[in-house]
This record gives C-alpha cells, sequence and structure tokens, in this order.
C-alpha cells in the first residue's frame, strides 16, 4: 500500500479556478486536493486541504486551524471531526496530523486540527494547563462546526494527550452539537494522574514537562499564516507569559487549582459516547478502566502493549488498524451506520505473557475482552505479606519488620512515563529489590492471570511525621530475575485524602489500602510473584523531607489480586487488521544531531562510590528538519541532570535547560528555557529563565525565582 499520496511532489495541486473548492477557498489559505487516495483504506470522497482556515471566537480571536474537508461537502454536508491541542499544527503535530485526519475526511468528514488560544497561529495570549477560556473556546469551535454550510450538524472530537483530555472536558461542557469523542492517553483527573503529582507525591516528570512546556509556549506563530504581525503577536505572548511550573509546585494537594479541569469531579456531565484508548507502557492506563466504571454514557476501553502513541503508530507492538477501528465508531455515532461497534464488548485489553523490556519490538500476550466493566468475571486472591513471604493465609502471630530505604532505590525504573523505550522502561528490579522490602510467593504450579487493579494493604508505623512508600508487583523468574508488573507510590499523610492530608505520629500505628495501577499480565507457571515495598522511589518521586523508617506488621498486611478465568469467547473475537499508516509529508534531515544545537549524549548513570551520591545526565539533540511543504526547518536541544546522595533526601537537585528552533530563510527563531531546583527539610526553592532569540538576536528574557514552603510532601 502506497498510502494516501501518490508522492511527496505532486500530492497538492493547487486549484484557483476550480468551481469544485470555490467556496472551500473562501474560508482560508493555501487549498488544493489531497491525491492519491488508492487501495482499500482509502475512501471514496476526494478531498480538499486547506493549509488554514481562521476560526472566530465570541470575543473576535482567531483561532488558527489546518482542515481537510470533501470537497462535494458543501451539496453533500458531512459531520465534522475536530483535534484541538496548542502543539502547532502547522509543524509540531504536522506529521502526526496526516497520519489521520485526511483518512478519516476521504471517508466523508470534515477534519479539523486546531491550535488553541495563544499557541500555534491562533490569536491570544497562552493560558497555563486546560485554562478556562480554552474550553469555552472549544465550545463555540464546536458550534462554529456545526454550522457551516457543508457540515450535517453532528460533530465529533478526539485526541492524545492534552488533545484527548480537552475532548473529556469539551465533552463535559455538553456542546450539544458534539455526539461523541475518542479519547488517547488522557486522564479524568488532573492530580491523581497527569504529570504532577502521583499518590500525593510529586513526580520528577514535571519539571521534564515544566520546560518542555514553557518552551512551547515561548514560540512563535508562522509568517507565512498570520503576516507580518507574526512579530508584534510574539512579543504579546512572551511579554505575558506565566511561570506555570511555580504555579504547580504552589498546589501540592488535591484542591481547586487541580479539580478545574477533572472530570471526575462530575461523571454524569458528560453524556456523549466515549471511547478511551490507551497502552500499558503509558502512564495513564489506570484511567481508562475507571471512567468505563464510572461514566454513565455509552462508552468503550481499548488498551494495548502500547506507550503514549495512536494504537496505529505505537510501540512496543503489535499495533493495530485503527483507523479502520476509529472510522467504526464514528460512521455509528455521527452517521448512524450499523457498524457493529457497540455489539462487541466494552472493555478490550492485550493481556501481557510477559511485560515490555527495553529495546523490545512487541510484547507477548493475546487479546481479551470484558462485556462489562467492573467485571463479576474477576475474583480476588488475597495473599498475606508473611515473614517468610506471600502466603494465603497470615501469620499466626504479628511479626514487626523494619525498612529505612536508601534514596536511590528506584533506578531501575526511572520514568513516570516512558518515551524512550530503549533507555526508560523497568529494568530488572533485582537492584532495587535487594533494598527493600520483599515478599515472595511460592513458585506457582501454574499460569495466573490477572486484570485489574491489585490492592496492598499495610498495617505499619513510622518515625516521621512526613513519610512516602513504594510498592511494586513484580514476576520473578527462576533465573531469579525481577520484572515490574505494575507499581504504585503514596504519600502517606494522604491516607485519607488527598485534598487534605494529614501529619503522621512517629510511631502511632495506621492502615491504608493502596491500589495499585491497572494492569493485565500473565504469572507463568514456576515463577514467583513479589511485593517490594520501600519508603524511597527517586528519580520517579522527589524524596521525603527527612530519611524515614517504616515498621511494617506482618500478617494484617496483605495484597488483594483481581485474578481472571480465561474467557472462550476471546478466541472468537474480531481481529484487528495489520497498521495501516498513510504516506505523509516528506522531511529532510539537515543537520544531524551532532550538528546544529549540540551533540546526542544520550543518557547515564554514573555512582560515585567515594560520595555514595547517584548522578543522572540525560543529554540530547533532534538534529535539523525540514518539512518539505512549507520548508520550514525544526530542531530541539535538551540537558538534564539529577543528582542524590545515598543517605541525604535534602541534597537532591536538578538542572535543566531545552531549547527550540523553528526557521526558514526569511525566518529564524530559538526558544530556551533554564530551570534549577534543589530543596530543604522545610522548602523548596526553584529558579527559571526563558528568553526568545529572533535572528541571533535576544527579543525576550525572563527570570524567576521562588521558594516555596513544603506542605507534608
Amino acid at each position: 500500500m502506497s498510502g494516501f499520496y501518490r508522492n511527496n511532489v505532486d500530492r497538492r495541486t493547487f486549484l484557483k479556478n476550480s468551481t469544485a473548492v470555490t467556496a472551500l477557498s473562501a474560508l482560508g489559505s493555501w487549498v488544493g486536493i489531497v491525491e492519491g487516495l488508492a487501495g482499500s483504506t482509502a475512501g471514496k470522497r476526494t478531498v480538499s486541504e486547506i493549509e488554514n482556515i481562521w476560526i472566530p471566537m465570541p470575543d473576535g480571536t482567531l483561532l488558527a486551524a489546518r482542515a481537510w474537508i470533501p470537497v462535494d461537502a458543501e451539496t453533500s454536508p458531512v459531520p465534522a471531526i475536530v483535534e484541538y491541542t496548542p502543539y502547532r499544527k502547522r509543524d509540531g503535530t504536522r506529521i502526526q496530523d496526516e497520519a489521520t485526519h485526511p483518512y478519516l475526511a476521504s471517508h466523508g468528514y470534515a477534519c479539523f486540527r486546531v491550535d488553541v488560544r495563544g499557541n500555534g497561529d491562533s490569536e491570544g495570549i497562552p493560558g497555563d494547563e486546560y485554562a478556562r477560556q480554552e474550553q469555552e473556546d472549544g465550545v463555540a469551535l464546536i458550534d462554529w462546526l456545526a454550522r457551516q454550510p457543508w457540515c450535517t450538524g453532528k460533530v465529533g472530537a478526539f485526541g492524545i494527550s492534552w488533545g484527548g483530555i480537552s475532548a473529556l472536558q469539551l465533552a463535559a461542557r455538553k456542546p450539544p452539537a458534539l455526539k461523541a469523542i475518542i479519547t488517547h492517553c488522557s486522564t479524568d483527573d488532573r492530580y491523581t494522574d497527569d504529570a504532577h503529582y502521583i499518590g500525593g507525591c510529586m513526580v520528577q516528570d514535571m519539571f521534564a514537562w515544566g520546560s518542555i512546556w514553557a518552551t512551547q509556549v515561548l514560540a512563535p506563530p508562522d509568517p507565512a499564516i498570520v503576516g507580518e504581525r507574526w512579530l508584534d503577536m510574539w512579543k504579546a505572548r512572551l511579554e505575558r507569559m506565566e511561570f506555570f511550573l511555580g504555579d504547580w509546585l504552589e498546589n501540592p494537594h488535591r484542591k481547586d487549582f487541580w479539580k478545574h479541569g477533572s472530570i471526575s469531579q462530575d461523571y454524569s456531565a458528560i453524556e456523549c459516547a466515549v471511547f478511551t484508548v490507551g497502552g500499558w507502557v503509558d502512564a495513564y492506563s489506570s484511567t481508562i478502566p475507571r471512567m468505563l466504571a464510572r461514566l454513565d454514557c455509552p462508552r468503550k476501553g481499548l488498551i494495548g502493549p502500547w506507550s503514549h502513541a495512536y494504537p496505529h503508530v505505537a510501540s512496543p507492538g503489535p499495533a493495530i488498524d485503527w483507523l479502520s477501528e476509529a472510522l467504526r465508531w464514528w460512521d455509528y455515532w455521527l452517521k448512524d451506520k450499523a457498524t457493529g461497534i457497540m455489539e462487541e464488548p466494552m472493555y478490550r485489553v492485550w493481556m501481557q505473557h510477559d511485560v515490555a523490556r527495553l529495546g523490545q519490538a512487541e510484547v507477548p500476550g493475546r487479546w481479551v475482552a470484558e462485556d462489562a466493566w467492573p467485571s463479576g468475571r474477576t475474583r480476588v486472591s488475597t495473599h498475606y505479606l508473611n515473614t517468610a513471604g506471600l502466603s494465603a493465609t497470615p501469620d499466626a502471630q504479628t511479626e514487626i519488620l523494619r525498612t529505612a530505604s536508601p534514596q536511590t532505590v528506584g533506578r531501575s525504573a526511572p520514568n513516570w512515563l516512558p518515551f524512550d523505550l530503549t533507555t526508560e522502561l523497568p529494568d530488572d528490579q533485582r537492584i532495587d529489590d535487594g533494598r527493600s522490602l520483599t515478599f515472595d510467593s511460592a513458585a506457582l504450579d501454574q499460569d495466573l492471570e490477572i486484570l485489574g487493579a491489585p490492592v496492598v494493604q499495610l498495617d505499619f508505623s513510622v518515625d516521621r511525621p512526613v513519610a512516602f512508600v513504594a510498592i511494586r508487583l513484580n514476576e520473578v523468574e527462576a533465573t531469579g530475575r525481577s520484572k515490574r508488573v505494575t507499581y504504585h507510590v503514596r504519600n502517606l499523610t494522604h491516607r485519607n485524602s488527598h485534598e487534605n492530608p494529614e501529619e503522621l505520629t512517629p510511631g502511632e500505628r495506621y492502615q491504608v489500602r493502596i491500589p495499585l495501577h491497572d494492569c493485565a499480565h500473565r504469572f507463568q507457571a514456576g515463577n514467583r510473584i513479589r511485593v517490594s515495598i520501600s519508603t524511597t522511589y527517586w528519580p520517579l518521586i522527589w524524596p521525603s523531607p527527612e530519611p524515614v523508617e517504616l515498621v511494617l506488621h506482618t500478617g494484617t498486611s496483605l495484597v488483594e489480586l483481581p485474578v481472571r478465568t480465561p474467557r472462550h469467547e476471546d478466541a472468537a473475537l474480531p481481529a484487528f487488521g495489520p497498521p495501516f499508516v498513510p504516506q505523509m509529508s516528506a522531511t529532510t534531515m539537515v543537520e544531524h544531531p551532532a550538528g546544529l544545537v549540540g551533540p546526542a549524549a544520550g543518557k547515564k548513570l554514573v555512582w560515585n562510590i567515594a560520595s555514595q551520591t547517584l548522578t543522572a545526565t540525560n543529554e540530547g539533540a533532534s538534529g535539523l528538519l525540514r518539512i518539505g511543504d512549507t520548508g520550514t526547518e525544526m530542531a530541539s536541544e535538551w540537558r538534564e541532570k539529577t543528582h542524590i546522595s545515598e543517605e541525604d533526601p535534602t541534597s537532591a537537585t536538578l538542572e535543566s535547560f531545552r531549547a527550540n528552533v523553528y526557521r526558514r530563510a526569511e525566518w529564524d527563531t530559538r526558544q530556551e528555557t533554564t530551570l534549577k531546583f534543589h530543596l530543604t527539610r522545610d522548602y523548596f526553592h526553584l529558579s527559571g529563565e526563558v528568553r526568545a532569540l529572533h535572528n541571533g538576536e535576544q527579543i525576550f528574557g525572563r527570570q524567576w525565582s521562588k521558594k516555596i514552603q513544603r506542605r507534608l510532601i
């Protein structure tokens, strides 16, 4: 299959006199025909691609959109599908967008990729994540689409990550024309399941994301779209830029700051149909079964072995023909076609026969399904944490076990959200298990499959008022290799509430139940189940204010496994086809990573034996990439260094730098963000600097410095 386009030179035929697109041409600039839609995967409609359409908001602000619309839509109207994110439709997501939108348009949809206000080419000032204005614009956007003469009045929304969360938030606002959404790799709760706080603990990914987002906000609009006013627009954005990372750190509890934009505040607000999709390697996978259980609207869930990507381009595999599956969804909800998609099981997942490993192309397993979630087909299997390991019966007499973890426990699983699957997936857990409390089962006499969220109950006390715990459920092979199946972390001051945490009384005995992240996994006969418990998990979470000793009471501490009996009907599930990825815009590597923006040094861990310190560095560069259609050249560079001492949690430090470049012959811009972070027992210390350059000259710079009191974190 050659994909959508016959080739990358003549895939657009510019039409000045064609009556077929005359009215569509009035919407925006650079109108052309998407050619070469050959093959069984392509639809029958000829598609007009519009490079930019201005969509007016109620206050007069214009949002910039790229669109793909069937050329005969004004005489044969179609539903609209929108993807709404801040990630620069002109260049940032251009290639990704072409892997989905033209395909759907060829099957009779008007597809729009819209930049959020103040980002990309859209007018206005950028706000923090999921600002109220962003949501209000989204509602107005859906209304505008529904009122166009080429639209049937029905609208769908989809997206991944920010775009997926945005789709959920728009669904909760109930715009009448929005009939269905597909939300990929997203969350229903911005506090418990996003790149900021997990289990009440501060996630290190927050700093990487904060740096990425700040550098993104610094980026200019494209003069080829907005014209000569681009520099004034850019300067206006820069002058209003805020230090969003500082705001995130000043809000460590689940208060109104995080409740805003979290659909978990009122699941009943969503009435349109929801298809929620993700992957087990992705950090957002637990939100999928949670939404299936708590939403009242028509809904479906799908979890593959994938990372943070769409299922037809995701790894590790197997990837699937996601475009056909998505089309079945849209045809059912936006065109009233009997595609059969809602007659199939509600929840379909990849039952993993192994865990995803570094550099692995595919995860062994099979597709399984449940007609409803929660499923009545799973049973709880309780295993007690005893002095001799995991057992079906508790110790006759409670024993006391103690652990005070070194600050470097966690280095075998350094990332909350793995992107680089050659370096960031969890590795052999033995290096961390050996410095944790561990409880092993006997060797299994037969395979054991689980589906859902294992729950660990701890009967414990600690010696400090603030303490964290990390819990890992592992599978141990006969060779000794330990593989992380799932995990979670908990700030124990949040044992009763993320909203109103409470100090721990040293020496007082408590019980807490901690659900681990949902998973689908087969433990193999002959292997052992292991529960590992530590009071640190660096660098995934930042450490507690002081070293902590945890006292665990055996026999009353336990793990509950959601055991699933194999379902015979799974063998007859409709098969997903092989992944189809349309041909996209041509790109050229102008300079390799060692060129424009420095060396691609990769990731390193350095253990200093003399000082007992661990230093992690992550350095890289994308190289300079040219997009053939626009002539835009893009590059990025990043450097991050973290450092911690084995015994001192307040020794933890972070330094990071990120730069992005967007340029053409007449337009040369660069954006830079620098962050520094360290802590004491009582305070966080954060400083940041941003710079924007045009033709090598700085046109904007700003510095921030914040001293933030630690509040039970």
